[in-house]
């Protein structure tokens, strides 16, 4: 267990070099879910500090990982959060962390991105625009969930396939990334706009 930097009352298990976690995965390395991330750790300290995003609101978190974005919603007040995942490890990891931090966090094992947009009012999305093939799904679900009138908040600190267009800013933060260290770098939360017709 150790404490989210920043967020310090609010703890995760996270991966350490005795952890052995990588052998969930077949290999050395910890997955990506046994860490915070710096899209989602600029969005759950967004969320800490404005509480009324996401207060009696029904929010699903996309791509939770770790759950430290769906733990922040929930733990701001939101009337029900729903942390979603294609990783089975990870829904257990959100279980574990929303129950060490006193929260409830119901879990979804599935990829929702190729449905219609969530019977929800506010859609998080930190960190899920890593790579060029789950941007390809996650950009459009996303923008369907905006399109339906859900507002739909985005962490990321501006990795290679994050859209171009479409998204304001509406908060920065300096965070650290999951590698780890004493580095920061700037991270956003986004709000997705709907497409106009």
């Amino acid at each position: 267990m150790a404490p989210v930097p920043g967020l310090e009352d609010l703890r995760l298990y996270s991966a350490h070099p005795a952890s052995r976690l990588g052998e969930l995965v077949g290999g050395d390395a910890s997955p990506y879910w046994a860490f915070s991330w710096a899209g989602g750790l600029a969005l759950a300290r967004y969320l800490t500090a404005n509480p009324q995003t996401v207060a009696g609101r029904r929010v699903v978190d996309l791509g939770s990982g770790s759950g430290l974005v769906a733990i922040a919603a929930a733990r701001a007040g939101a009337a029900s959060v729903v942390a979603v995942d294609i990783d089975r490890h990870a829904v257990a990891a959100v279980a574990l962390n929303a129950a060490l931090n006193g929260v409830t966090v119901m879990t979804l094992l599935t990829d929702a991105t190729g449905g219609p947009p969530p019977d929800a009012d506010v859609v998080l999305a930190g960190d899920v625009f890593y790579s060029p093939e789950v941007a390809q799904t996650t950009g459009p679900f996303l923008q369907r969930c905006a399109d339906a009138g859900l507002a739909v908040l985005i962490g990321d600190p501006g990795r290679a396939f994050l859209p171009s267009t479409g998204l304001a800013i509406v908060a920065k933060d300096e965070v650290g990334d999951f590698a780890g260290g004493s580095a920061t770098m700037p991270a956003f939360v986004y709000q997705m706009e709907p497409t106009t017709a």
